[in-house]
């Protein structure tokens, strides 16, 4: 309620949230966090999406295209709660923004279409919000839909996230004449009247009471299955009050172990009170997440959220724009200034806070200071990436960066008109800069400029952006995708020896190797650039000392040096165990250099004696197309070597899903709505890799 604006912000820690919008592209990200700004009083008038108005997507291509591409940050106030918000991008191009944005939060909002329930993006950005245990609630948003069924969108959430939803909420009315919801915590109706800006609470209505009692008590069961203390009063009293229910609710929301669901229409302003309400209630603060742990020296430290501790903060993202260069941090302990100096804690550099932004998407605000739980802008860093770590000079501490994703697309580029080579080298720099997700390389066979990505729309949206912000006139070739080479059948007891005399100390080394092929999991292209690292084992059995252990360490790095070309075709190496089994040394002529050379050189032979294989990317593709198009859409793809894993049908339309070679699915935009005459509609998602058929794998050029 608009009522709630002129409350003081409290000084502890305990009043601020730091918390995400995630979801499905479409399933109403940014419409909530525009209805968030202007019910807080943060804005004055509702944004829209449709008319490219919204706060957060600011930019021209995030109008044009009516979807979110890149994470933006605000800030409002909430019953006395200051609540820093990042709305993020839903398609699966833009997935390692969503990832950097994860790192830096405390709590999120997951957002479900009422319909269509868990969408495939939304699943994966849920993953994501798992691996850095992100607590979260659920709203199920747009139940004004024809089709809108909030059973239906929990039953999803339980099946395929393998969550406890606790639903909270009662909709009144369906689809069209959905007005409102029932609390049924404190069992009081809230209903919302069009053309009014606030909700009149009232009792239940007489119609929903008896259904009300008993969701009422299904929620109490299900708290009462998973805390302690709400399962001790429901024995002992049979019933669960509201206070020790909100209660239970807040632990099992921050443990992970129940999500709380609530639901709403955010384009009707329907509901958005009340998950404000539980965002201040569930998600936590700064200082209920375990304290942030990081590395000095190679040993664990912690430090607690405190204004007075020493400053640590982390970078998430970095943007240039015309009043310079923005670096976007989350401070985790102590406080900065105006002026102070801080330490780039990976390169060993000392740079200086020219300003400190409270951020508003595009629009800033100049503060005198950040601390411990603020999300803020500096100005004046010149080095620092996303993934960066600022602490103070005098207590230095490396904090881990959030995971980056290996690109999966490249296209080559070049300026048109040679005058503007070095102009797009330096823009091309810049993006990466602001986009770690991106690469740009020279191939060393052709001379081209070469810029990877995590998609077809993500290498178009950043190469339109040096279209327009430079205007320069840029050529790009066909979509490459980023083919892997794996161990089918590997080799045992490969004797390498490493012999070499120029006058003076020679090198001498000796390895015997087994390569094995190594199963690993569908998603394993995760690693560190070099498409190697997270389907790569090492290890050694050698007895006796015959090899010591620095030297083994060197033929560890020597062996993931060889990863980086397969002898199929040149592209990297995956899927495979590699043992040393004995080795030798001499006296005066080895050294880790030595047994390097020897690891390197000695799987590059035993992958050459293996029966190895090429692997293609593969993406999950869900399809929405009307009933009379189903033949064609399922013949296209067939076609492209798509396997159909399931189909689902809804009011009218069929959803098929289908894995199918991320070297295929260029172009179906149009194909798709040519075949449904513009009604068809699909989404796509990363499935790992696959072996690429052998007739296909013959036209498949060398990297």
């Amino acid at each position: 309620m608009r009522t709630n604006l002129h409350r003081h912000l409290p000084d502890p820690l305990t009043g601020v949230r730091n918390l995400g919008i995630l979801a499905h592209v479409d399933a109403g990200k940014t419409t909530i966090t525009e209805r968030i700004l202007y019910v807080t009083g943060a804005t004055h008038k509702r944004g829209e999406v449709h008319d490219g108005t919204t706060v957060t997507d600011f930019d021209s291509q995030e109008r044009d295209r009516g979807i979110t591409i890149f994470a933006a940050a605000v800030s409002c106030v909430w019953d006395g709660h200051r609540i820093n918000l990042i709305d993020t991008p839903g398609h699966v191009d833009f997935s390692d923004e969503v990832e950097r944005s994860l790192r830096v939060l405390d709590g999120a909002i997951a957002v479900f279409d009422a319909v269509a329930g868990v969408e495939p993006q939304s699943e994966s950005v849920w993953r994501q919000a798992d691996q850095y245990g992100v607590p979260r609630i659920a709203f199920v948003n747009k139940l004004d839909r024809a089709g809108a069924d909030l059973d239906t969108a929990v039953d999803s959430i339980r099946e395929r996230l393998q969550v406890t939803p606790l639903v909270a909420q009662l909709p009144i009315g369906r689809e069209d004449g959905f007005t409102g919801v029932v609390d049924l915590l404190r069992m009081r109706s809230l209903v919302w009247a069009d053309g009014h800006e606030t909700f009149e609470e009232g009792p239940v209505p007489d119609a929903l009471r008896e259904e009300a009692h008993r969701r009422r008590r299904l929620l109490e069961e299900a708290v009462a299955e998973l805390h302690p203390v709400a399962l001790e009063e429901f024995c002992t009293e049979s019933v669960i009050s509201a206070r020790t229910l909100a209660a239970a609710l807040r632990d099992l929301t921050r443990t992970g172990e129940g999500v709380v669901v609530l639901c709403g229409s955010a384009y009707r302003d329907r509901g958005i009170e009340s998950l404000l309400d539980a965002v201040v209630a569930y998600l936590p603060s700064p200082l209920d997440v375990p304290a942030v742990r990081g590395t000095r020296d190679g040993a664990v430290q912690e430090r607690v959220a405190d204004p007075a501790a020493p400053f640590a903060s982390l970078v998430f993202k970095v943007n240039s724009t015309a009043t310079g260069r923005l670096t976007y941090l989350r401070v985790y302990s102590g406080t900065i200034q105006k002026g102070d100096a801080v330490l780039d804690a990976g390169a060993r550099r000392t740079e200086r806070i020219g300003r400190i932004l409270r951020v508003q998407a595009d629009r800033h605000t100049e503060v005198d200071r950040a601390v411990a739980g603020d999300i803020v802008a500096v100005v004046g860093l010149k080095a620092a990436r996303a993934g960066t770590t600022l602490c103070a000079p005098a207590a230095p501490l490396v904090l881990e960066p959030p995971a980056m994703a290996d690109p999966v697309v490249s296209v080559a580029v070049e300026a048109r008109r040679s005058t503007d080579t070095d102009r797009l080298a330096s823009a091309l720099a810049r993006l990466v800069e602001e986009d770690p997700s991106l690469v740009v390389r020279t191939d060393p066979e052709t001379g081209q400029t070469v810029l990877s990505g995590m998609g077809e729309l993500h290498l178009e949206v950043a190469l339109e952006r040096v279209r327009r912000a430079r205007g320069l006139d840029v050529g790009v070739g066909r979509p490459q995708v980023a083919y892997r080479e794996t161990v089918v059948r590997g080799v045992s007891g490969l004797l390498y020896r490493h012999v070499k005399q120029d006058g003076g100390a020679g090198q001498f080394a000796h390895v015997v190797l087994d390569v094995e092929a190594l199963e690993i999991a569908p998603d394993a292209a995760r690693d560190d650039g070099g498409g190697s690292a997270a389907g790569f084992v090492f290890r050694s059995t050698v007895v006796g000392g015959r090899v010591p252990r620095e030297y083994v360490r060197a033929v560890d790095a020597g062996c993931r040096d060889a990863l980086a070309e397969g002898p199929l075709a040149g592209h990297p190496v995956t899927g495979l165990r590699v043992t040393l089994t004995d080795g030798a040394t001499h006296p005066r002529d080895s050294s880790e250099m030595a047994f390097r050379t020897a690891g390197r050189l000695a799987l590059r032979e035993a992958l050459r004696a293996s029966v190895m294989a090429l692997l293609e990317p593969m993406v999950e593709v869900t399809v929405t197309v009307p009933d009379d198009a189903v033949g064609g859409v399922l013949g296209d793809l067939a076609a492209r070597r798509g396997r159909v894993s399931g189909s689902t049908a809804r009011a009218g339309t069929m959803v098929i899903t289908a894995t199918v070679p991320l070297a295929e699915s260029f172009g179906y935009a149009t194909r798709l709505r040519g075949r449904t005459q513009g009604r068809g509609t699909f989404t796509t998602r990363a499935a790992g890799y696959a072996p690429v058929p052998s007739a296909v794998s013959d036209g498949i050029p060398p990297r």
